[in-house]
């Protein structure tokens, strides 16, 4: 599908809605560059913790983040973009557990998000991109000319999240991921800098009972709207 012109497209939601599916799918289908957001906040948690970081201490995290580079590399084999932190490839080491039980605590300081918006911004002054994350359409690229919002039932989001965890350790209980999910909501939503929000000009994706293939195309069908 060739765009006519160069957009931004914002896709916000809950954990484990499936948004970096939608995000990469439509960013290959259109020839944009894809965003993802929850890494950057993921790379910035793995740095904290691998340098005992204590982020209640604003000086500590101030520092530490003047020692951090993020920067997205298209990778020819897996034919994603993938997350590099200080020249390290940490793609995959960023999808534990261990990180994903720090990553809504750290993303909530201010000085933390301060800088990663920054960042994100000036990823988007060409155009032409797809971000996910919690607060694109709302705080990073208000004026995007498509928003996306995506949810899906909770007990479908436990599930995929368990499948995703269980691949890398199986010893991980339904549980644990459930007890993981409601906590991420809780902090997503209820911290005071960039809170997860639906934007008011937002589009919303309930993928429950939807295929791959069928949310893509309805992403597909608002792109075509808005690049007309």
């Amino acid at each position: 599908m060739a765009a006519r012109k160069k957009i931004i497209i914002t896709i916000d939601g809950w954990s484990s809605c499936g948004k970096s599916t939608v995000a990469r799918q439509l960013a290959k289908e259109l020839n944009y560059v894809y965003i993802d957001s929850g890494a950057m906040y993921r790379a910035i948690t793995l740095y904290f913790l691998r340098n005992h970081i204590d982020w209640t201490d604003i000086r500590e995290v101030r520092e530490a983040l003047s020692n951090i580079q993020l920067d997205f590399r298209f990778n020819e084999q897996s034919q994603q973009s993938e997350i590099f932190l200080n020249d390290e490839n940490v793609e995959y080491v960023i999808r534990d557990l261990v990180i994903a039980e720090k990553v809504s605590e750290i993303a909530a300081i201010r000085e933390v998000r301060e800088y990663a918006v920054k960042q994100q911004q000036a990823m988007g002054k060409k155009k032409g991109i797809v971000m996910d994350g919690r607060d694109i359409g709302t705080v990073v690229f208000p004026d995007a000319e498509l928003k996306i919002f995506m949810t899906a039932d909770n007990a479908v989001r436990v599930e995929r999240r368990f499948k995703e965890l269980y691949a890398k350790n199986p010893n991980i209980t339904i549980e644990e991921v459930k007890n993981n999910l409601e906590m991420r909501d809780y902090i997503d939503s209820n911290r005071e800098v960039s809170p997860l929000r639906q934007a008011a000009d937002a589009l919303v994706l309930d993928n429950s009972n939807l295929t791959m293939e069928e949310q893509l195309n309805k992403a597909l069908d608002w792109v075509s709207v808005k690049i007309r």
